[in-house]
């Protein structure tokens, strides 16, 4: 159970304070990034009528997402949000892939990369939702349907942070301890390697998908 324990941080002084990073979680989040970099490039190089494998993964990604993204918003609200939902899904499917390659680690099971995006698609669906309605119209429903009433909506709205990102976080880590688990409890070959197909690729991908749907449904919540 070591490994869960290794954490390699950089501890910087910062007035007073120590601001401490997690030196693999950043290592491991700008190798997706690399890789997605790379997989749009090869993609969308020599675009034809005719496409090779790579365009026809990305097409099948766009087209999916795109239609989903119409779906829980409106035509011309899915043109502004839909890059924003590819690139989460994308970057949080290979984030909890990326794991399974030995001696890497996904950078979904610290905490903070969850609660980034959280926090992220939370203030993109109040921007959103300011936008669409005015300040003024937002501002209102906080104290409805009685103006006692906001604090409770106020919890509600924060509440969603920690929903979607403890979700995602305690999947992640949960995956990981249970491998781990079973890994020093038996000498089998082949239980550790279905499991951790099972957490990696099958619970990896259902995990990147409800939260990107959720960011969705937070988006048109806010601006409906």
């Amino acid at each position: 159970m070591e490994e869960l324990g290794k954490i390699h941080q950089l501890i910087v002084p910062f007035f007073g304070h120590n601001m401490v990073f997690n030196l693999e979680a950043i290592f491991m989040t700008w190798i997706v990034i690399a890789i997605l970099i790379v997989f749009g490039m090869i993609t969308t190089r020599g675009k034809s009528m005719f496409p090779g494998s790579f365009q026809v993964i990305g097409e099948l990604f766009v087209a999916q997402l795109y239609d989903l993204t119409e779906d829980a918003l409106n035509r011309e609200m899915a043109k502004i949000y839909a890059p924003l939902i590819f690139a989460l899904f994308l970057f949080l499917v290979l984030s909890n892939w990326i794991g399974m390659v030995p001696h890497l680690e996904e950078p979904t099971k610290d905490l903070n990369t969850p609660l980034s995006l959280g926090l992220m698609g939370f203030a993109i669906a109040h921007y959103a939702g300011i936008k669409s309605k005015g300040f003024k119209a937002y501002a209102k429903e906080y104290f409805e349907p009685m103006f006692f009433m906001m604090p409770l909506n106020l919890i509600g709205e924060l509440a969603k942070i920690v929903s979607i990102s403890f979700r995602l976080f305690g999947n992640i880590m949960g995956g990981s301890i249970i491998i781990l688990v079973v890994s020093h409890l038996t000498w089998s070959i082949l239980v550790p390697p279905f499991l951790n197909a099972f957490f990696g690729l099958f619970v990896g991908a259902i995990q990147a998908f409800v939260f990107t749907m959720l960011t969705v449904v937070y988006i048109s919540v806010q601006v409906k």
